[in-house]
């Protein structure tokens, strides 16, 4: 018998000194300029997008 979720609550904590709340992670993540993250991020959509367009 399947299982059907109809609700999903997630939570998420923010913080602005950038280190993990709760829990001890030995992984960091390398610093990156924001600006740079952004570029990449919306080059990437700007090409999802373009490919979309083709169909």
């Amino acid at each position: 018998m399947p299982l059907e979720i109809r609700e999903l609550h997630i939570k998420a904590t923010i913080s602005d000194d950038g280190r993990p709340e709760g829990g001890s992670s030995s992984a960091t993540l390398p610093e990156q300029p924001t600006d740079e993250i952004i570029r990449a991020c919306v080059d990437q959509v700007l090409q999802i997008l373009k490919e979309k367009a083709e169909r």
